[in-house]
C-alpha cells in the first residue's frame, strides 16, 4: 500500500512528502525545500529505504536541500523538467535575497524528466506530465492505482500556483490546468506544496481562484 509522510520544511514551511510503499519500506523524497537533517532523520527513524529524489520544480522552498539530502542517503535527484534548469541554479541567490537560512544549495538533478514517462516506487507506477506555469519545468507525477497525484504548486486547496515569480505565467497555467490537471476524474486525491491535501472534484467546483483563472483565460 502506498502511504504518505509529511515533513513541513524551512520558514515557507514547504509539505516535502514521503512516498513510501507499506510493505518494503521503499521510499522517495519529494521537494526536499530544506531542513535536510530533519528530512533523513525522519527517514532514518521510520526505516525506510530511500531510492530517489523527485523534485517538482526548482523554487528554492522545493529544492534548496535536495544536494544535501543527495549526499546523506547517496540517491539520484529525479526531475523536474529541463526548463527548470535556472531556477534550480540560482537557488542560493534567491536565498540570500529572500534573508532564508545559507543551506539552501543549488541543485543539479542526475537526471530531467520529460512528459508522459513513468516513474516508479516499490511497484507502484506514476505518470509524469510537465505542468508549466507557476514554473517553467513544473511536473507533476500521478499514480493512477492509488489515485494520487503529487501536485506541487499548480493547485491547492482553495486556491492555484502562484504566477508572479520568475517563469511564472497565467495563461499557460490555465493551459495546464485544462489540458493536464482537470482532465483528471474527479475522486483523483492529490497532494501539494503549501495546503492540505483535496481531491480535483472539490477543486474543479469550489475553488474560486481555479474559476477565475479558468474564467480570465478561456480556452
Amino acid at each position: 500500500m502506498l502511504q504518505v509522510a509529511f515533513i513541513p520544511v524551512t520558514p515557507f514551511q514547504q509539505n516535502c512528502a514521503i512516498l513510501l510503499d507499506e510493505q518494503t519500506k521503499a521510499a522517495v523524497i519529494v521537494d526536499p525545500g530544506g531542513d535536510a537533517e530533519i528530512i533523513c532523520g525522519a527517514v532514518k527513524e521510520f526505516g525506510l529505504t530511500v531510492e530517489a529524489i523527485w523534485l517538482t520544480h526548482g523554487h528554492l522552498d522545493h529544492a534548496g536541500g535536495a544536494e544535501a539530502v543527495k549526499a546523506t542517503l547517496d540517491v539520484e535527484i529525479v526531475g523536474p523538467h529541463e526548463a527548470d534548469a535556472p531556477l534550480l541554479s540560482s537557488i542560493e541567490e534567491t536565498a540570500r535575497n529572500y534573508g532564508m537560512p545559507p543551506d539552501m544549495k543549488n541543485a543539479s538533478p542526475d537526471r530531467w524528466l520529460n512528459h508522459g514517462e513513468e516513474l516508479t516506487l516499490a511497484g507502484h507506477k506514476f505518470e509524469v506530465r510537465h505542468t508549466p506555469g507557476h514554473a517553467p519545468g513544473h511536473v507533476i507525477f500521478i499514480c493512477h492505482a492509488s489515485k494520487l497525484v503529487v501536485m506541487g504548486d499548480v493547485l491547492f486547496e482553495g486556491s492555484i500556483g502562484r504566477t508572479d515569480l520568475p517563469g511564472g505565467d497565467e495563461a499557460v497555467l490555465a493551459r495546464t490546468m485544462r489540458e493536464q490537471v482537470l482532465t483528471l476524474p474527479d475522486d483523483y486525491n492529490f497532494i501539494c506544496g503549501h495546503t492540505p491535501p483535496s481531491s480535483i472534484g472539490q477543486e474543479r467546483t469550489c475553488n474560486p481562484v481555479l474559476a477565475q483563472l479558468l474564467a480570465s483565460h478561456p480556452a
